[in-house]
């Protein structure tokens, strides 16, 4: 069961490590990641958090699948949504990185907590989910994964993903990247009728101890 938020909440848009005038420095256990397994944005983030073996670097607390609010939001959120934004009203939703210094919020951006956690907290022998020079593959397969969510669009997408995974055993290339996790994220609750290549992919993920772990209703 998913609840849609009644109002949207607002966007919060800090980077670690990215502008030093933010003071957002890459500081072990600064931050901690707000997840709800229910959550396609926070099955991504967890899966980097765990390919990244980030357990002790950044702490997660895990939130019930379900909202506990009728406008969608998590109750123990909303101290940080309030602290962050003057005279907050609206739902106070996950996922959420919050600093530990300030206890407010750094940011409810999915896409760019998985990129600050892969580049300012990768350890030497982890996997490099963002390459140097697939930028522009890496943004398109986002771009897909965004319009995933939409029925109509769904099947095209599929398509896209079809020919991709034909070709190379890995959506970007030959080798796992960020575009995998989003992928996977945005898929493995999704039916993938008449695509061998995208499901056995997603299959293949799920199997994975990183990925099919923090499916909801299984042991993160």
């Amino acid at each position: 069961m998913s609840v849609t938020p009644l109002t949207p909440a607002p966007a919060f848009r800090g980077r670690i490590g990215r502008d030093p005038r933010s003071g957002h420095y890459a500081v072990p256990r600064r931050y901690r990641l707000h997840l709800s397994p229910g959550h396609d944005d926070c099955l991504g983030i967890a899966v980097v958090h765990s390919l990244l073996a980030l357990d002790e670097i950044c702490p997660v607390t895990l939130l019930d699948p379900v909202p506990d609010r009728a406008d969608g939001g998590h109750s123990v959120l909303l101290p940080l949504y309030e602290a962050s934004a003057h005279h907050y009203r609206g739902p106070a939703v996950a996922p959420v990185l919050s600093d530990g210094w300030s206890g407010r919020i750094v940011s409810t951006h999915a896409r760019d907590i998985m990129r600050d956690l892969a580049r300012s907290f990768t350890p030497a022998a982890g996997p490099v989910l963002y390459p140097s020079g697939a930028e522009a593959e890496l943004a398109a397969v986002e771009e897909l994964c965004v319009r995933a969510a939409d029925p109509a669009a769904l099947p095209g997408v599929l398509d896209l993903l079809e020919r991709r995974l034909t070709a190379h055993s890995h959506v970007v290339g030959d080798r796992l990247t960020a575009a995998d996790v989003q992928v996977w994220a945005a898929l493995v609750r999704r039916d993938r009728p008449g695509h061998p290549a995208v499901r056995s992919h997603v299959r293949n993920l799920t199997a994975h101890p990183a990925f099919g772990r923090h499916l909801a209703g299984r042991p993160v």
